[in-house]
């Protein structure tokens, strides 16, 4: 099983779009839980968080999230990212087969402007992190940012695809 953590702030629209798109994960009873980290935001992020059944936390240390995760893999990834067609199949498969963390792969729809690729200025959860629990509970440290967290990881890169959260904010 699979709990999904998002980090946002004043992201209502881009938090649906990527819940959206995890209630099939939910339905095939791969994704367990969905954790919505909030930065104080002044939007409906909470309701939207609320409405999906996710667990919705203003203050929290990441840490106790880690540890309080149903789920024996974590999926970390930004408001608006949206994983791409036979994500599910992928993700069960490698969760069974690996003990290493992964990435999608940047969607080949959606490709950051060329100077960008180049510079390599892609922040950190752009192509979000799989990772077991017990490896996330090993690295995380009190007061960490996901951001922070997912810097130190060195990912295999999965098959699938993701449409990154940037492109729901060019819009």
């Amino acid at each position: 099983m699979l709990t999904v953590v998002l980090e946002c702030q004043d992201q209502e629209s881009e938090l649906a779009q990527t819940l959206s798109v995890l209630v099939a994960g939910a339905v095939e009873g791969l994704v367990s839980d969905v954790i919505v980290l909030d930065h104080g935001s002044h939007d409906g992020t909470s309701r939207v968080a609320d409405a999906a059944g996710c667990r919705f936390h203003s203050q929290w240390d990441i840490k106790d999230i880690v540890r309080s995760a149903r789920g024996e893999w974590l999926l970390f990834v930004e408001p608006g990212a949206r994983p791409q067609a036979g994500w599910i199949d992928e993700i069960a498969e490698y969760m069974a087969l690996n003990k290493a963390p992964a990435r999608f792969t940047a969607s080949r729809g959606y490709r950051r402007p060329f100077f960008q690729r180049v510079a390599r200025t892609r922040p950190p959860l752009e192509l979000g992190l799989l990772m077991p629990k017990n490896q996330a509970l090993a690295t995380v440290k009190s007061g960490m940012r996901l951001a922070d967290f997912v810097r130190g990881q060195k990912p295999r890169k999965l098959a699938s695809e993701l449409i990154p959260s940037w492109v729901t904010r060019a819009r």
